[in-house]
């Protein structure tokens, strides 16, 4: 795959994520937040940003969402424990929430 290529699909996936985010947000701010893992000021940034603005700060080379698993234990669990396909779910599920909110680990609150 060639440099251009993995930069378009960087974007694609960029603005496929903010637009998500915003929609989860206008549908269900808690839960979002929760989901996202972002505070209520990203939260209210993100819902003011006009469509326009979404898609400019898609436009970068650089990842905008993270991956949910910090622990490599955690995503081994989860990806090597046989459970009942419901189940693995809601394990997951748990695992992620339990990960403590990035604003939280860096104030020490």
């Amino acid at each position: 795959m060639d440099e251009d290529c993995l930069i378009n699909e960087i974007q694609d996936l960029n603005l496929t994520y903010l637009l998500l985010a915003h929609r989860m947000l206008q549908s269900d701010r808690a839960s979002a937040m929760f989901r996202l893992k972002i505070s209520d000021e990203m939260a209210e940034l993100l819902l003011s940003l006009s469509a326009r603005q979404l898609a400019k700060l898609s436009r970068t080379n650089q990842l905008l969402c993270r991956f949910g698993y910090d622990d490599v234990e955690q995503l081994r669990t989860v990806t090597h424990q046989p459970r009942e396909q419901d189940l693995s779910g809601f394990h997951s599920s748990l695992l992620m929430a339990s990960r403590p909110h990035r604003r939280t680990e860096e104030t020490g609150n």
